[in-house]
């Protein structure tokens, strides 16, 4: 049997799963198993492509059968997303990894696999099975799949300009007196709201900036629909690496002003009180220079830190398309 995977997440995931059993149960003697990492999705969510490429890799490599392990959604034919589908008399089968939901991935594309292994074994069946995704349930499982799959706690890591510009402004800003008077003035809800705006904008600068948003490819209702879905992942994958951020930011920035600043200082209240407020209202003003950083990014660089590896090369051809 062949298992071929999509580089990075997909192949870690099939790697581990080269040990599955026959079968039934059957005996392992002449039973085995090999992992190819390729991208035979090439970016594109169509079923029936996937399962041609991967039943044309079975020919080719001899497989008996030949299963396909990507990290992109797969749709059917009237838009509905699917978590698998089988081709028995092509002996392949295909299946969406962030349709798992994203938690216990391994144990669920384990326990996936193996049945779509068993489902192309038996000799009765000859008709092409898909695996809906059950409604609105399924479609929030796989929202959630597909942000879990880009790696949202890696964005700053990627963003390096935009780290180095954060760290700098929030350490200038604390040994501001002049940040020090606007910090003491504001209220709890205000600070709230620069906090809430601070990553609103910055996820809005990081979608304009990397042009990550994603517009349909005709007016058909199913082209909508997908748009909204790869917007809300993007969406999400940006506020929840944000936030991420921003809360590093006010770790490491409270550190800083522990290490330097006297709490007398700061505020005319004993303790240190004040420079928890002071490192609150830093961090939001550290999260907008970050803003600022991410400007000396190129596109291909934003695009890699937002997004899984199939993802980015899916967003780079629809955007060498559009040129």
């Amino acid at each position: 049997m062949g298992l071929v995977a999509d580089p990075a997440s997909p192949t870690h995931v099939a790697r581990r799963m080269t040990d599955l059993a026959p079968p039934g149960g059957d005996d392992r003697q002449g039973w085995d198993i090999q992992l190819v990492s390729e991208p035979f999705t090439l970016g594109s969510e169509d079923i029936d492509t996937a399962l041609r490429r991967l039943r044309s890799l079975g020919i080719t490599s001899e497989w008996d059968l030949v299963i396909g392990v990507t990290e992109l959604p797969l749709r059917d034919d009237d838009g509905r997303y699917l978590l698998a589908a089988i081709d028995p008399q092509r002996h392949s089968a295909v299946l969406s990894l962030p349709a798992l939901g994203g938690f216990r991935v391994q144990t669920r594309a384990r326990e996936a696999v193996r049945g779509l292994v068993s489902g192309m074994a038996e000799p009765d069946s000859r008709e092409e099975k898909r695996l809906p995704l059950p409604g609105v349930s399924g479609r929030g499982r796989l929202l959630l799949g597909m942000v879990l799959a880009n790696r949202p706690w890696l964005l700053a890591a990627g963003l390096k300009s935009a780290l180095v510009a954060a760290l700098a402004t929030g350490a200038v800003a604390t040994i501001e007196p002049t940040v020090w008077m606007l910090a003491g003035s504001l209220s709890g809800w205000r600070l709230a709201v620069a906090t809430i705006a601070s990553i609103a904008i910055v996820v809005a600068w990081i979608v304009i900036d990397g042009e990550l948003w994603d517009r349909p490819e005709d007016e058909s209702t199913q082209a909508r629909a997908r748009s909204r879905l790869y917007n809300a992942s993007t969406l999400l994958t940006l506020t929840v690496g944000v936030v991420i951020c921003y809360s590093a930011l006010y770790v490491v920035n409270l550190a800083w002003a522990l290490f330097v600043l006297d709490p007398s200082l700061v505020g005319d209240s004993p303790g240190y009180g004040d420079l928890f407020v002071l490192t609150w209202f830093v961090a939001s003003v550290a999260t907008l220079g970050g803003a600022l950083g991410t400007g000396l990014e190129s596109d291909d660089a934003i695009r890699a830190a937002a997004y899984s590896k199939r993802e980015e090369e899916r967003r780079a051809r629809l955007a060498n398309e559009r040129e």
